[in-house]
């Protein structure tokens, strides 16, 4: 894409010499809300096996603060098998093993770390910048900054399974860039947006002049008021009566060939993660710019047999593990990896000490931000690329610590845009998505 062809919002915005050639198009970004266990995926710790059950070193915990240890934690050794794989020798545990088979295709980051170590703030952290409500979501910035390839769908699309996550809708909200950027939820069920059809004697030629008249009372009331809101809303019931056509036949997933139900496993006409993959995968080759995904149901801490780690989390890795791993080879059947960056990640880690709340015999981990796993594939990324360690004990980054921040740098950086440039003034300063941190991860960069 070269300059002269980038929206004018982007091109007004950032200076020419700070534009990078994109090496995306599209982003498909796989959140597990609640935070998987780095310890029994992806950060293999032989070292917890030969102290698992053994009391926590006394200065790891030292004026540390947790969400629910209380008292003095005993570490805890993952209790599932662990293998290498692929050219790479990447070793991954036992509970993914269709990913395992294309694991080369990952650039894993193992020194993914946070500040903040509760749910909703972690989330907004990640996907806003911030950890408190109000600012823009990474997906609104996109949007705001590339736009949709496609004007009958929006730039950002938010699919939900099991449940929203901690922090609510504000994860896609538009903050305080117009309300035109805000991702727009599809649902898994019945019509994909609420109110897409028309009611009962309203067919299309009257939805048509009925738009007419409001686009032309909100103008004038624009011209006399001056409120930029008013023309969002204006684009919004635009996009809206466009989207009345587009979006009813993309998210008919049952159109697809039966070889591609069997890829991914799913189950049209149900609420699940597998049919949200595939969505992603058509919202994607037909022009949106930004999908999220959220699948509830990772918060493993142990207090019970659904949230613990010997039953829950295989649950959850049956539930992800082939639809993440056809998603990614079916991208690339279409030539679609290149220019679609797949990104996967929870919010934060979890302890390498089980947790035992109120003396739980169930084994669960607790919120932990000082270290996580996350990865990334196609758009631009290198193959195989493995970013940072953690210790022996998987408690601190040891090597190569990335950010937030700068994961949101990096994805911004391979759309082609410099995260330092783009901004919309708010309150008498220029805001970002970074703010005032951020860096792109050169060693993720194909």
């Amino acid at each position: 894409m070269s300059w002269l062809a980038l929206p004018s919002r982007v091109r007004d915005g950032l200076h020419p010499s700070r534009v990078v050639t994109p090496r995306a198009k599209n982003v498909i970004y796989l959140h597990m809300s609640g935070s998987p266990p780095q310890q029994d995926l992806f950060d293999y710790k032989p070292e917890l096996v030969k102290h698992d059950r053994k009391p926590c070193p006394s200065h790891l915990i030292e004026n540390e603060r947790f969400a629910f240890i209380r008292g003095h934690p005993k570490l805890l050794a993952s209790p599932f098998a662990w293998r290498q794989h692929g050219e790479t020798g990447t070793w991954v545990s036992e509970l993914l093993p269709d990913l395992s088979r294309i694991i080369d295709k990952l650039a894993i980051v193992k020194s993914m770390h946070t500040d903040q170590f509760n749910h909703g703030p972690a989330q907004l952290r990640l996907f806003t910048g911030s950890s408190r409500n109000g600012l823009p979501a990474m997906g609104s910035w996109i949007n705001y900054g590339l736009g949709s390839d496609n004007p009958d769908l929006p730039g950002f699309v938010v699919l939900v399974t099991v449940k929203v996550p901690s922090a609510g809708k504000s994860v896609w909200g538009s903050g305080f860039l117009p309300t035109q950027f805000a991702g727009v939820r599809l649902r898994s069920t019945g019509d994909p947006v609420l109110f897409l059809s028309n009611p009962p004697g309203i067919d299309r030629a009257v939805r048509r002049a009925s738009l007419d008249v409001i686009t032309e009372l909100n103008d004038q009331w624009q011209h006399e008021s001056g409120h930029p809101e008013i023309a969002s809303r204006s684009a919004q019931y635009e996009l809206a009566y466009r989207m009345q056509r587009a979006v009813p036949e993309i998210a008919d997933i049952k159109k697809e060939p039966e070889y591609i139900h069997q890829l991914y496993g799913t189950s049209p006409g149900a609420a699940t993660f597998a049919n949200n993959c595939l969505l992603a995968r058509r919202l994607v080759e037909h022009g949106v710019r930004f999908v999220q995904l959220y699948d509830w149901g990772w918060d493993t801490h142990g207090t019970s047999k659904s949230d613990d780690l010997l039953h829950q989390l295989p649950r959850k890795c049956r539930w992800i593990d082939r639809p993440i791993t056809a998603l990614l080879l079916d991208l690339e059947q279409r030539g679609l990896l290149d220019e679609t960056l797949v990104v996967w990640s929870g919010e934060f880690g979890r302890t390498p000490m089980n947790e035992e709340r109120n003396g739980s015999k169930f084994l669960g981990r607790d919120h932990h931000p000082h270290c996580f796993t996350a990865w990334l594939a196609g758009g631009g990324v290198k193959p195989g690329a493995r970013i940072g360690e953690t210790d022996d004990l998987g408690y601190h980054v040891a090597a190569d610590p990335v950010h937030v921040l700068d994961l949101q740098a990096t994805i911004l950086y391979l759309l082609g845009i410099d995260h330092k440039r783009l901004t919309w003034r708010h309150l008498g300063r220029d805001y970002r998505l970074t703010d005032v941190g951020g860096r792109v991860v050169r060693g993720l960069l194909a």
